[in-house]
């Protein structure tokens, strides 16, 4: 009874949450608005209310923050649960988006169209980091496989080390890749917009973004769900999902791709973010435990909030200033690595 309880309660509080969080990012920025202003600006635009709004203020938070806010909720979404699916199917604490160089293959590929000419008009920035993502991802796997080639039982560490040191491998060579082709193709004013970009930057999304990036955070949540019985079996090695009744290849190639691709998406909106996709699953696991049921509705609420509360911040922090979001997540994530990292090693 406690447990159908709490899942009642999560049912009401997670919109609640999520609402207040979008109403707070739009509210909070350069200049504050009131939330009476925006509840008016939303009545207006969804059920045609005729409140007497200043242009300006209803330009701001229809055309700019609430678009922003909701991309950005969408971004961490799917960085949180991409960080829950491959922390699961690699059994790594470590495995995120960011860290097995999906997200830099990623931003190669959308420089590489942004930039490049890749594809001749005929690629999306989307497609093109979808490609990156992928090609980064399959290099990773193949020098993991490679270095740690007939690992086993008690050298099960040693191939889990191996598949972090192939990502930040695969993440050095494609951040390289990157630079040179920004280097090689783009003039001055290009470079410093793509590089601000590659830091994580909500400022130029608008409502077309968002009409791409809640289906692709909608549609990856829900494989995640769907699947949350074989995340779980996967958590104890490939052998035990078998044992299950598992399909273990069709099903972990189904995520691989899946979150590789909501990854890619969200790269080529906003760039690389980094350490949502390994601090929101850790975090959650503390709270709500390990079972995929509770974990990645969990991960995914939190991963939006997160992201919220982290561009409010890259707007307020510096008067006069919006810093690139990926600085923000970075300083927080980056003690929250360190903090696994310590803790991993006093457990062995």
């Amino acid at each position: 009874m406690t447990f159908i309880r709490l899942r009642l309660n999560g049912c009401w509080l997670a919109p609640l949450m999520l609402l207040a969080a979008l109403l707070a990012g739009t509210a909070i920025g350069e200049t504050s608005i009131p939330v009476d202003t925006i509840l008016k600006v939303l009545a207006n635009k969804l059920w045609g209310a005729e409140y007497a709004v200043d242009r300006i203020d209803a330009g701001i938070i229809w055309n700019y923050r609430l678009s922003r806010a909701v991309v950005a909720a969408c971004c961490g979404t799917s960085l949180a649960l991409a960080g829950v699916v491959l922390q699961a199917l690699l059994r790594n604490p470590l495995a995120d988006p960011y860290l097995m160089g999906i997200s830099a293959g990623a931003s190669t590929g959308a420089v590489a169209v942004m930039v490049a000419g890749l594809g001749a008009g005929a690629l999306t920035l989307s497609a093109g980091a979808f490609a990156g993502a992928g090609l980064a991802f399959g290099l990773v796997v193949l020098l993991a496989h490679a270095a740690s080639s007939g690992t086993g039982g008690g050298r099960g560490t040693q191939a889990a080390g191996a598949i972090i040191l192939a990502g930040i491998a695969g993440s050095q060579l494609f951040n390289a890749l990157t630079a040179f082709i920004i280097a090689k193709s783009a003039n001055a004013e290009q470079a410093r917009g793509i590089l601000f970009w590659l830091l994580g930057n909500l400022s130029g999304v608008r409502w077309t973004d968002a009409a791409l990036a809640l289906p692709a955070a909608l549609g990856g949540l829900l494989i995640c769900l769907w699947h949350r019985r074989a995340l779980d079996a996967f958590t104890f090695g490939t052998d035990s999902a078998a044992s299950m009744g598992i399909a273990v290849r069709p099903i972990r190639a189904l995520l691989i791709i899946a979150m590789a691709l909501v990854t890619a998406v969200m790269v080529s909106m906003v760039g690389a973010i980094g350490f949502v996709g390994l601090v929101i699953p850790h975090a959650m696991r503390f709270i709500v435990g390990s079972q995929h049921v509770r974990l990645v509705p969990a991960s995914a609420l939190a991963g939006a909030l997160f992201l919220i509360g982290a561009d409010i911040l890259s707007r307020v922090i510096v008067p006069g200033q919006v810093l690139p979001i990926g600085v923000i997540t970075s300083l927080i994530g980056a003690p929250a690595f360190a903090l696994i990292l310590v803790r991993g090693r006093r457990a062995t």
